[in-house]
This record gives structure tokens, sequence and C-alpha cells, in this order.
């Protein structure tokens, strides 16, 4: 008698959920090139497969609902078209957003969007793609809201830590365990666009020089675990003196951080959440209420995030 060999096959699901959290774009001396992800608030998406070839959005709830629906002028939206026009997929996506990071405040809340559709809809994929493939498409979708194709934020949320992000280059960079961020958002909108204009003009050559030495430092210093070569060179001087009027408070709030042991502080993205860099975790947390109560005497109530500079990527479930 002839033996049937079973076979078995793993049924490919049509829904997938992901979460990517918020993230400090440029930390300071990185414009537009570093950022690190910050746990502790996230955006959730939840993508089914549909057999249509095209991309809808369901619905959009949480912290901020009047978002567009059409695709193509949605961060998340306009990622899964671009992800499923360059593979020619024979199908579509339908999305539902979950927003937890508020637009306008400097946390990546618009990268988190798109990052989140699109480490949904990978598993949705009869062959996945890595996180670094997934790149381009994030970019496609971080455009349609800052007008411009940069990964300090989506990259992070994509490979988790800290990243260095060119146009098709991520690299992470190996930052100590218990190096803490104390992340402060005040409750006040600062959009990413007004944000950008407020850096037109020139600029001395000067300036280029300090900025660059300054972003070698901090990379040398994560590099080496050497707190004392972030110290020296976590200290923005090309963005932060044309975005910091643009904050109120910020002076004083980013002295808060520092009279609290910080490495250095700055602007987190374009604003107006500030960040601070700790040696540790109790630090941070201490900074984070002075940081709070600073933005208070400006007359804004804030949320405060303290957590690992080392933060997690993006996660499936």
């Amino acid at each position: 008698m002839r033996m049937l060999k079973d076979t078995f096959s793993i049924p490919r699901a049509d829904m997938a959920s992901a979460q990517a959290f918020a993230s400090v774009g440029n930390v300071g001396i990185g414009f537009d090139i570093l950022g690190h992800c910050v746990a502790g608030a996230g955006d959730r998406a939840d993508v089914r497969r549909i057999p249509e070839r095209e991309v809808r959005i369901a619905a959009i709830d949480g912290v901020i609902t009047d978002l567009p629906l059409r695709p193509e002028e949605n961060t998340a939206g306009a990622a899964l078209l671009s992800l499923r026009h360059a593979l020619d997929l024979p199908f579509g996506f339908e999305l539902t957003l979950h927003k937890g990071i508020a637009l306008g405040s400097g946390m990546g809340g618009s990268a988190a969007s798109c990052v989140a559709a699109l480490v949904a809809a990978n598993e949705l994929l009869d062959e996945p793609l890595s996180r670094e493939a997934l790149y381009p498409y994030a970019l496609d979708g971080e455009s349609v809201a800052s007008g411009s194709r940069h990964g300090d934020n989506v990259a992070p949320m994509l490979l988790g830590g800290l990243v260095l992000s060119t146009h098709d280059r991520l690299i992470r960079i190996p930052v100590p365990a218990q190096w803490h961020c104390a992340l402060v958002h005040p409750h006040y909108v600062l959009e990413t666009r007004r944000a950008r204009a407020a850096l037109a003009g020139s600029y001395e050559l000067g300036q280029f020089v300090t900025q660059s030495a300054n972003l070698a430092l901090v990379l040398a210093g994560c590099y080496r675990g050497e707190a004392a070569l972030v110290r020296e060179g976590l200290s923005d001087v090309l963005v932060e003196p044309r975005r910091a009027p643009l904050i109120p408070g910020f002076d004083r709030v980013k002295q808060a951080a520092l009279d609290n042991g910080a490495m250095g502080a700055s602007i987190s993205g374009a604003g107006p959440s500030v960040f601070g860099w700790f040696e540790d975790a109790a630090s941070a947390g201490r900074a984070s209420l002075d940081m709070v109560a600073a933005f208070a005497e400006a007359g804004y109530a804030s949320d405060r995030l303290v957590a690992p500079v080392d933060g997690p990527a993006a996660r499936v479930g």
C-alpha cells in the first residue's frame, strides 16, 4: 500500500497590528539624520489585507482624530501606497489608526503612524521584507507631513535605539543601557512646517564646523560609552537658536535639565517637546519633574516620559 506523506501549511494571516513608539528626532546635533526611540507613548495600526488593489483608511481614533482619510494625504496611507506600488502587489490594505502621539509635538507622531502601518502590512506580505527594506516607504510617508524625506524619526522606530540615517542607509549606534532620556511635551502645538520655516536664511561656516565636531563627539561617546564626550558635544549651535523662540519657556526648561546633571538638552524633533540625556534613570526622573515645572511657569501643562535612550523598535502584536 502506497503511503501518502502528510503536508502541513501555515495559513497566511489577513490582519496584523503593530505599534511604533515615540522618538526624539535630531537629538540636537544631528539635524534630519539622528534620532532615538522613547518607550511610553506610541501609535498603533491595524492593517487588513483586502482583494482590491488599493489602500483605504477605515478609521482614526485616539488623541487626534481629524487627520485625512484620503491615503495619499495621510502619512500611513502614503507609506502603504508606496509599498503596494513598488512591489506591484496583487492586493491592497485597509488601515485603522490608533493615535497615541499628538501631532505637532516633536515626538514623531506622523512617523509613528506610517511605521506602525508598514510593519503591520509587512506581516501580510507573502514574502515579508527586512526593516531596512521598509525604510524608503517610511520616508515616502513621512514626507507627506514634513515636506521632505528625512529619516531621523522613522529610522529609529524601524530598528530601535539610536540610529544614524542617510537617504539610503540606517546605522544603529550603541548606547549604554543605563543612559536615560527625559522627554517633556508641553500642551502646545508647533507644526513641523512652521518649525522648518524658521531655519531659512544663511549660516556661518564656523557654525557648521562646530556642529560637525559636536556630532562626532556624541557618536564617539556613544560608541565608547563615555558620558564626558557626549556632555562636551551635545550642544546644537545651528537649529536650536532659531527654533527656541517658538517654544514658550524653552530656556528655563533646558536649564532645568542641565541643573539636574543632563549630558545635554535640546529640542526634540521640530518641537515643542524638550529632551535631556542623563547617565541614569533617577537623574532623568528628577529632571523631568523640574522640566514640567518650568513649562508650568510659562503657562503650559505638560506630559513627561522617562525611558532608556536605547528604546524599542516598532513591534507586531
